[in-house]
């Protein structure tokens, strides 16, 4: 049951390095989520960086930017734009609720200062786990800096009103290593508005339309007519997103390689950028693998044209992640419908949204014959594939934006309201 809204106008300031226009995911889901605040009656204000400094207005959103470079290349970057939020957000009136997330790292230790000496109620949004996720990423940390920065980040975590998670392995890893489990809270993450089958003028608080399941007659053909008639469609797995440290390719370059004789119309395309992104195209060339494809990010006007090219939806993630990221692209491919492939660990969220509602596979890291197994029987099995279909259909009607906007409501106004009772 909803907690009473409070008489007042409540207020909320938001922490984030980035909100669009300029691109990153956390700065799509707080925009989604500040704008859900806004429709509810709250009076909303955005704290973030740009090139330049400005005010902006994003509806009745205030979104005040400080200067900082948007481009991430050291420690000193990342620091230089933390002290900048902490500076502006400390320059703001007090709201009563402060919500940070974790773009730059550390960003929960500024929201402890922020909300103390503006007496303000602290939910942090936590995205991932820094710096848990150091080793995972590839980097080196001396163990008295990682020991350092842990302490003050789950500290600062103690100290907060709320701690949201966005998937049930990272609120184990919390709860496992000091935070209570009553302070933490899984709300996931959800597709783009643009990807929901919807009028395109109804952006903000609109219900979501049922997805359509696709027919046998009308989708994808056994692989035997394809070959008798000899269309040339391809059977395209898809990759859209960041390809950054805790994704890696190895095991997907492999499985390209072991499908692309036998299986021509097998095509893997990739759209996005990131550090793997570039090793990539390298090891492509490298390995003369003709059925990868490779596109830069594509305007958000295309991005459900893009997301239903697929026919198999890939994900992969380090195994060393599992507990530190969840990745949003699975949200994606369950909003058109999509089957999932996961290369990475079993105990993720992701692997267990995929078992939960039998949307896909999950295929280890390494295993690059299983993941081309995987693939092959939903090129061949119109069966497997449509079962899979109907289960990433039911999954995509529940996780909706409205679904995790209204439970983050939900909990900021019990928490805003504990002090209007008080």
């Amino acid at each position: 049951m909803a907690a009473k809204q409070p008489n007042k106008k409540p207020s909320v300031l938001f922490v984030n390095r980035v909100y669009p226009p300029y691109r990153g995911a956390t700065g799509r889901v707080l925009r989604d989520l500040a704008r859900g605040f806004a429709a509810k009656g709250w009076d909303v204000t955005v704290v973030t960086s740009a090139p330049e400094k400005r005010i902006d207005r994003d509806g009745t959103i205030k979104v005040i930017r400080t200067k900082a470079s948007m481009k991430r290349r050291n420690s000193l970057d990342y620091m230089t734009v933390w002290v900048k939020l902490l500076a502006t957000a400390l320059m703001q009136p007090r709201h009563d609720l402060l919500v940070t997330m974790t773009d730059p790292p550390l960003l929960v230790v500024a929201g402890r200062v922020i909300a103390s000496l503006k007496k303000s109620r602290h939910i942090h949004w936590c995205q991932d786990l820094f710096p848990d996720i150091v080793p995972a990423l590839g980097f080196s940390m001396k163990d008295s800096r990682m020991s350092f920065y842990k302490k003050i980040s789950r500290k600062a975590m103690k100290q907060c009103d709320k701690v949201v998670t966005v998937g049930r392995c990272m609120a184990k890893h919390l709860t496992h290593t000091g935070l209570e489990p009553n302070r933490v809270a899984v709300i996931p993450n959800w597709p783009d508005y643009e990807l929901l089958p919807a009028p395109a003028n109804d952006m903000r608080g609109r219900r979501r339309r049922p997805l359509r399941k696709i027919s046998k007659a009308e989708g994808a053909r056994p692989f035997d007519e394809l070959r008798r008639d000899g269309t040339e469609r391809k059977f395209r797995v898809l990759y859209s997103g960041n390809l950054g440290r805790a994704h890696p390719i190895d095991t997907v370059l492999e499985a390209a390689a072991i499908l692309g004789k036998e299986y021509p119309e097998i095509e893997f395309t990739f759209i996005g950028d990131g550090q793997n992104f570039e090793r990539l195209a390298i090891e492509r060339a490298k390995r003369r693998l003709e059925n990868i494809r490779l596109l830069p990010f594509q305007p958000i006007s295309k991005i459900r044209d893009i997301m239903t090219s697929g026919d198999l939806h890939l994900i992969t993630m380090k195994h060393e992640a599992s507990g530190m990221i969840v990745p949003s692209k699975l949200y994606s491919a369950l909003a058109v419908g999509r089957p999932c492939i996961l290369v990475g660990p079993e105990d993720s969220e992701t692997a267990q949204v995929i078992k939960d509602f039998k949307a896909g596979r999950v295929v280890p890291q390494g295993d690059s014959h299983k993941l081309a197994a995987a693939i092959k029987e939903y090129r061949l099995s119109s069966d497997a594939w449509f079962a899979a279909h109907e289960g990433a259909v039911e999954a995509g009607q529940i996780f909706v934006p409205e679904q995790s906007i209204d439970a983050w409501i939900e909990r900021a106004y019990n928490i805003v309201s504990e002090d209007k009772v008080a």
